[in-house]
């Protein structure tokens, strides 16, 4: 099957055409279309940031280098700079942003069955936000600052698929905490927040909808003890705690009792306060669902630095939107690939191995077997899960 095709067309064996066709159809975005398809576009788009292209002109002059192997590629005949810029300027954002919710939603089937090492019932989620500035004498549409302009990737992120659940493109104005507005809890599943989300209403709002959550609270946190919880030695739990908010607004906002564990990193020499309404997990448990959250911020770093969202191929709004969903298809078909071809490794890994052999023709599951992923490891060291 795989014999005399080139990396990226193996790759592309893996995405569902005919489900992309039916999008296109809708919002008739092959209409007056001869050379240059949506499915062309989005291989390109794809290919682009898989083999970490700067911008479209080094898309264009890499391809245009290989313009024989284009056919094989699936970019239809060659185009030039201008004629992909229009297709990113004017056609449909739409049709790309439903491709990636399909392909979220095949990912998450396909990886469901990861195991974790942490035991808990329920799905586990990390939420976060990450913002993308932007120049705003150039993307002048996405106002943030008077001097600066942004955009704001809101992230619902499955702790087990390493896959998001969603995201949600916003202004950089939004406060993130108006980003958790955005999600419809599930009953058991573990939510867990950062600093940045300190709003104990719509904590409460969580508690409400039978879920759980673990939230890294401030160290100023003003919490009354009823009473404490037994702690196993040497865990680097300092404390455990239930209690209530008694000072402030908090009480209203949060009007039921809630557990305080004091934690001590021992490694980096740091504590940390977690505020969660599980009463019934150990404190250990507590803790290193909080550490799963570093799997939302590789899912940033990647999407910001190794699928190129950080120089953008276009100044719309429509553009914009279009490559963030080309990446995160990108993303996830790597990561259904990894699960398909029964790898162990990271899709990190795999991100490097794949954007250095696209034009390859070895048979990708013979590439990954065979490559030594040793010196391909991502450096956890500064990105500390207590970050």
């Amino acid at each position: 099957m795989n014999q005399n095709k080139y990396v990226f067309a193996q790759l592309v064996d893996f995405l569902p055409y005919d489900d992309f066709y039916y999008i296109v159809k809708k919002y008739k975005g092959n209409k007056g279309i001869r050379d240059f398809s949506c499915w062309n576009q989005l291989l390109k788009m794809m290919f682009g940031q898989l083999a970490a292209c700067e911008s479209l002109r080094d898309l264009c002059i890499f391809t245009q280098a290989h313009h024989q192997k284009s056919y094989h590629l699936g970019f239809g005949n060659d185009v030039n700079l201008s004629t992909i810029s229009r297709a990113n300027a004017h056609r449909d954002y739409r049709i790309f942003e439903e491709f990636a919710a399909q392909m979220i939603a095949k990912a998450q089937k396909c990886r469901a069955d990861i195991e974790l090492d942490i035991k808990v019932d329920g799905h586990i989620y990390a939420f976060d936000s990450s913002t993308i500035s932007l120049c705003l004498n150039v993307f002048w549409w996405a106002t943030y600052k008077s001097q600066k302009g942004g955009i704001k990737l809101h992230t619902l992120y499955d702790v087990r698929t390493q896959i998001p659940e969603f995201v949600i493109i916003t202004p950089a104005s939004l406060n993130d905490v108006n980003g958790m507005d955005y999600i419809a809890y599930q009953a058991g599943s573990y939510y867990i927040f950062d600093r940045g989300y300190n709003d104990f209403a719509r904590l409460y709002n969580i508690h409400q909808h039978k879920a759980f959550f673990v939230f890294r609270a401030r160290e100023n946190v003003k919490f009354q003890r009823m009473y404490s919880i037994k702690r196993a030695l040497n865990t680097g739990v300092k404390s455990d705690q239930i209690g209530v908010f008694t000072t402030g607004k908090s009480p209203q906002r949060y009007p039921e009792k809630i557990r305080k564990i004091r934690y001590h990193d021992a490694e980096h020499d740091r504590e940390f306060i977690f505020l969660t309404n599980d009463f019934h997990s150990d404190a250990r448990t507590i803790t290193e669902l909080y550490r799963k959250r570093w799997g939302i911020e590789l899912f940033f770093k990647w999407i910001k630095q190794h699928l190129k969202i950080k120089s953008f191929w276009g100044t719309t709004e429509n553009a914009v939107k279009i490559q963030i969903n080309c990446a995160i298809i990108a993303y996830c078909l790597v990561a259904i690939v990894a699960k398909s071809l029964k790898t162990e490794h990271t899709i990190y890994e795999i991100l490097q191995i794949l954007g250095k052999s696209l034009l390859d023709k070895t048979p990708i599951n013979q590439l990954l077997n065979k490559t030594d992923y040793k010196n391909v490891k991502e450096q956890h060291d500064n990105l500390l899960i207590f970050n």
